[in-house]
């Protein structure tokens, strides 16, 4: 099941932090480098999010989120996409892009991640997304940037 989040609620958001916690962490164990932002927010600061937010949901725990932005009337930004480890590989990330294209049917849609992220790098490929650039964010870690658009 796949509902909006309430970053409001405090226990929902206790959730959410210790997902993107576990979640970023393993990225930034792929990608050699832990200075990612999400890695180091604290709950004030996840409540605080002016990001939209659906969570997945296992039954009736949390096991993974998608949140994006709208910055324009043709645009859908994704900012983060975080599955719990521990229920990882078993369809939670596409079915969060999927619920997301169908609730934001925008021509364009934005997402980046670490480019040696090979799992979030073949989702967003197989989702339909394109590299578009690549940055250099630290020495010897890359930020690779996708767009996809719908005709």
């Amino acid at each position: 099941m796949i509902r909006a989040l309430d970053l409001a609620d405090p226990e929902t958001a206790k959730r959410l932090l210790v997902i993107q916690h576990l979640a970023y962490a393993v990225e930034a164990e792929l990608i050699g480098f832990d200075g990612i932002p999400p890695l180091q927010e604290d709950l004030a600061g996840l409540m605080a999010s002016t990001e939209y937010w659906f969570g997945r949901y296992d039954g009736d725990v949390l096991v993974g989120a998608i949140a994006y932005e709208l910055p324009d009337a043709d645009t859908v930004e994704i900012s983060r996409l975080v599955i719990d480890p521990t229920h990882a590989r078993r369809g939670h990330a596409r079915a969060l892009l999927n619920h997301l294209d169908a609730a934001e049917p925008r021509p364009i849609s934005l997402v980046s991640t670490g480019s040696l992220n090979t799992p979030a790098v073949n989702l967003y490929l197989s989702h339909g997304y394109t590299e578009t650039t690549r940055i250099t964010i630290a020495p010897g870690v890359q930020l690779t940037h996708f767009q996809r658009r719908k005709n």
